[in-house]
């Protein structure tokens, strides 16, 4: 053991961990605590796809993922929370990648709502199971929870009603009216419903990939609105 001097006396020194070592360890910590929440959310989305919220028990879920009944009561209460938990996690994570498209399209009212729907649309074309849970299965959650994944839809789309203002306000946009009337919030509806529905039926391996069908969407949304169709830089 080495040794240093202090006011004459020799004493041991304690050997430290490189620094990269100790930045690490929080990451590994971090790393394996996430896993097991991880599995339980993928597997929780694979059972209530396949078989039904009512009918899909915690143990159900924990065997899907090969961990112990107890390990979901270590992050999760209740079934019922594990299902706000699923369904806000990818709600929030979609409203993120609407607000950061949107944010990066520049200040034209057109680019902006063709980069929200392509990346609306390739989100539902790939992630089908996590949008019939989302949307199939809210029904079970109480009105509490029910209210707190509206708000986010909301705000969802709010972004696409405050495109449309924009829009119109410019000129660019030239969309259908109700009693000679704008309903921005109505055509917003419209186009989410339509945009949602690819997950619906859309797959992998079909005529289209899933870039081509955003384009698609992002097209029939500018016409929608009475504007031209534009392509990503």
């Amino acid at each position: 053991m080495a040794h240093r001097r202090t006011n004459g006396r020799r004493c041991p020194m304690t050997k430290r961990k490189p620094v990269r070592e100790e930045a690490e360890a929080p990451a590994v910590a971090e790393r394996e605590s996430r896993a097991p929440v991880e599995a339980i959310r993928a597997a929780a989305f694979a059972q209530f796809a396949e078989r039904g919220y009512p009918v899909v028990t915690v143990r159900d879920i924990m065997k899907a993922c090969g961990l112990t009944q107890g390990a979901l009561y270590n992050h999760f209460k209740s079934k019922d929370e594990l299902l706000h938990d699923i369904i806000t996690s990818t709600q929030g994570e979609l409203e993120r990648q609407c607000k950061q498209a949107v944010a990066g399209a520049g200040d034209d009212p057109r680019a902006q709502l063709a980069a929200f729907v392509r990346v609306y649309v390739v989100r539902h074309c790939r992630l089908r199971i996590e949008a019939l849970v989302a949307n199939r299965e809210i029904g079970w959650l109480d009105a509490e929870r029910v209210a707190d994944i509206r708000r986010s839809r909301r705000a969802i789309r709010d972004i696409v009603v405050a495109i449309f203002v924009e829009g119109v306000k410019r000129g660019v946009f030239d969309p259908p009216q109700v009693d000679g009337r704008n309903d921005f919030k109505a055509i917003a509806m419209a186009l989410l419903d339509q945009c949602t529905h690819v997950s619906k039926w859309y797959g992998p391996g079909g005529d289209l990939t899933e870039e081509q069908m955003a384009n698609l969407y992002a097209d029939m949304a500018l016409r929608m609105v009475g504007a031209q169709p534009t392509r990503p830089a």
